[in-house]
């Protein structure tokens, strides 16, 4: 079996994936409160472990941002 690269998404995917307007992507990346990112040829692409990790921290409880205890 060939080796294979990960799978990693662009902007536009990745803001499919999340359900997620590009132009917010875009606008979470320069505020520095959105996943991890690879700049590459001044292209932006995501891992999607990354984005799952990113997605596990942001998850709550409640609208008033208390985090659910234990997994």
């Amino acid at each position: 079996m060939p080796n294979r690269w990960p799978d990693v998404p662009d902007t536009t995917e990745t803001a499919q994936i999340l359900r997620l307007k590009k132009h917010t992507m875009e606008n979470m990346r320069c505020i520095g409160n959105g996943p991890v990112f690879y700049k590459l040829a001044g292209r932006i692409f995501y891992r999607r472990n990354d984005l799952r990790h990113w997605l596990a921290k942001a998850r709550r409880r409640s609208s008033a941002g208390e985090q659910p205890r234990g997994r």
